[in-house]
């Protein structure tokens, strides 16, 4: 299956980017800031998918959808996803 690289417009509901000086930066630390972050907007949080830019790594790692879009993505909005937080534009 190819890889689509998501844009911005791609993305569920609010969009919040984070910006974090750590060039060592792992997932569980961004996980972490990423679920911070959406507590602040009063909201309670649920992790529904996530991708990874450096690796391309992405949760689902399943086919849905139409394709127009990569699956997390399809499926972070089937499930009512609307917030996304993008750190260090990836």
């Amino acid at each position: 299956m190819e890889k689509l690289k998501p844009k911005i417009k791609d993305y569920p509901g609010q969009h919040i980017k984070l910006k974090i000086d750590n060039p060592n930066l792992d997932f569980a630390e961004a996980k972490d800031f990423a679920k911070q972050r959406a507590e602040e907007t009063g909201a309670d949080p649920m992790l529904l998918s996530w991708y990874q830019g450096k690796t391309g790594e992405s949760y689902p790692n399943l086919e849905c959808g139409p394709g127009d879009k990569p699956a997390w993505i399809t499926y972070a909005e089937s499930r009512g996803g609307d917030l996304t937080i993008d750190i260090n534009e990836g």
